[in-house]
């Protein structure tokens, strides 16, 4: 990101915790991501916790993209238990997927642990925002962040429509 121009990005972070929402266990990947966001110069508008439920989860983002976010970031519900369903529900409400960016993540991952490839995490666009999916634990949301910020801001400026010709 250092080489790219510095550009505001309004961001949210959602974390997916039953537990979490109901005070039985802290959140630590929320803010482990705020702080890594804000190191970036990204500014954070919203935050908040849901349950792992898919009407719950697609509400917010649903409620979020349409406040002109460019960037939600989830953190959980993305593994293999009944209970996790964030793919699920961030799929309900995309318009389209990003399918590079989940791939560039679980790839990251796999250099540090072989339960990546585990993860379901989903990205991509609802109308000008981007969606993405990070793993629930602090490391793995950090690492997936590390693995993709490089990328964002002219993903953003793409999905804005302030980018110039992306051939060059």
């Amino acid at each position: 990101m250092s080489r790219q121009k510095k550009m505001s990005i309004k961001a949210a972070i959602l974390t997916v915790s039953d537990k979490g929402s109901r005070g039985e266990r802290q959140d630590r990947s929320g803010p482990a991501i705020l702080d890594f966001l804000e190191h970036f110069g990204l500014s954070v508008l919203y935050r908040d916790m849901v349950p792992d439920e898919k009407d719950q989860i697609a509400k917010k983002l649903i409620e979020w993209s349409d406040k002109d976010l460019d960037l939600i970031l989830t953190t959980g519900g993305t593994g293999f238990s009944p209970r996790d369903v964030t793919p699920e529900a961030t799929l309900s409400v995309l318009d389209r997927q990003a399918m590079g960016i989940a791939e560039a993540m679980r790839m990251e991952g796999l250099k540090h642990t072989n339960k990546a490839m585990l993860s379901r995490a989903v990205a991509g666009i609802r109308k000008k925002t981007l969606i993405v999916n990070l793993p629930g634990s602090r490391k793995g949301a950090i690492e997936s962040l590390e693995a993709i910020i490089g990328a964002l801001p002219h993903g953003i400026e793409i999905l804005r429509g302030d980018s110039g010709d992306c051939g060059e």
